[in-house]
């Protein structure tokens, strides 16, 4: 069975070994075809604590980790040019 991938924003980093990650969804309305955006945070298990806010991540599904956690870390695609 395929793994679901997501590509997503970090906007949180402040737990331990995980991160809150921002994911948008774009679809055209069914009557009017106006593009719509829906946004969904996810909790994502980042075990060496490696992203940063502003990263561009991939995350892959997984074993529910926690209470909410059913995301890990797959990779980063970009690093943020914010300076924290």
């Amino acid at each position: 069975m395929p793994v679901k991938q997501k590509i997503g924003t970090v906007i949180s980093h402040k737990m331990q070994k995980t991160i809150v990650v921002e994911i948008e969804n774009r679809y055209p309305h069914p009557i009017y075809s106006k593009i719509m955006t829906k946004t969904k945070k996810y909790l994502v298990h980042d075990e060496m604590d490696e992203s940063d806010i502003g990263d561009q991540v991939l995350v892959e599904e997984c074993r529910p980790l926690s209470r909410r956690k059913r995301w890990k870390l797959r990779k980063i695609i970009s690093k943020s040019s914010l300076v924290s």
